[in-house]
């Protein structure tokens, strides 16, 4: 019988370098999207797919994602005291329960297989998933929650993949799948990062992955891939070689990159476009400033 996915790792350990300066002093899991941060966009990603263990791996200088989590009576009494209930209420859909949420240090940035191979005396002997924050994924459904209902479905290691223009194979991990028009695909290999013109489908591996403890111990064993880091994707492809299924799971909803500015922007105008009380005054502004200059060009 197939094990729940209860647990989730979120390697937030890297330093932000392309959102200098504002990463200087600021996480950037915790930089604001509208009025959330990137990261509680993933939590609640999590929540809703049933997720009930939340592990971090982080390194220094995240104090200040760690108290995000933590409770804030000052605050929830200055709330409370004004009458300011909604926003209470917000407040504390941002707190993490004692014991559900556990930090771990990746001391050496060593790429995403090793960050998650630091959390492996969490996980134990079950299935878990991988959560990148940078990834944000707007959809009707979370995309991790249609994930694990495939995965009750089908076992195996799985992995988010979408479809990108073939010059831009070269910047993900790429499935070596036949891309059918299937939601679902069995993949044949994964290859991280190839070279332009050698990619062996259009079908990018996205931050969201469902991993059976058997890969932390292809991690345990595989050398330094692309980057001279240690690549999940190398770790995972290692199932296939062994003759355990992998699969591609092409998620409905619409993903953004806020690993990077234009990312970030673009998602900022998209999430702040589907609030209805944000929507009519940014839409004026977009259609009285940007229009025009797009017109301009």
């Amino acid at each position: 019988m197939k094990r729940k996915v209860t647990k989730a790792i979120f390697p937030v350990a890297g330093m932000g370098t392309r959102f200098l300066p504002a990463t200087k002093s600021v996480p950037k899991e915790i930089m604001t999207l509208v009025d959330k941060p990137l990261v509680q966009y993933a939590i609640d990603e999590a929540r809703e797919a049933g997720i009930k263990e939340f592990i971090f791996v982080t390194s220094r200088g995240k104090g200040a994602l760690e108290d995000y989590f933590d409770h804030s009576p000052q605050l929830e009494q200055s709330l409370r005291k004004a009458g300011k209930l909604d926003l209470l209420d917000i407040l504390k859909s941002t707190n993490m329960d004692s014991g559900a949420i556990a930090y771990i240090r990746q001391h050496k940035a060593l790429g995403l297989g090793h960050a998650v191979w630091c959390a492996r005396r969490l996980i134990g002997n079950e299935p878990f998933a991988v959560m990148l924050p940078d990834d944000v994924i707007a959809g009707e459904t979370g995309c991790l929650k249609q994930m694990i209902d495939a995965y009750e479905e089908t076992g195996g290691a799985m992995v988010a993949t979408m479809e990108v223009a073939p010059e831009a194979t070269s910047s993900y991990g790429i499935l070596d799948a036949d891309n059918d028009g299937s939601q679902l695909v069995k993949a044949r290999g994964m290859v991280e990062k190839p070279a332009a013109g050698e990619a062996p489908s259009n079908l990018a591996v996205i931050g969201r992955y469902i991993i059976t403890p058997k890969v932390l111990n292809n991690l345990s064993k595989i050398s330094e891939g692309a980057g001279g880091e240690l690549q999940l994707t190398d770790a995972i492809a290692q199932e296939i070689v062994e003759g355990r299924d992998v699969f591609g799971f092409k998620f409905k909803g619409e993903r953004y990159d806020c690993g990077s500015k234009a990312g970030f922007l673009q998602a900022t105008v998209a999430f702040a476009l589907a609030r209805p009380e944000l929507r009519g005054e940014l839409s004026a502004y977009l259609r009285e400033t940007v229009a025009p200059q797009i017109a301009a060009d």
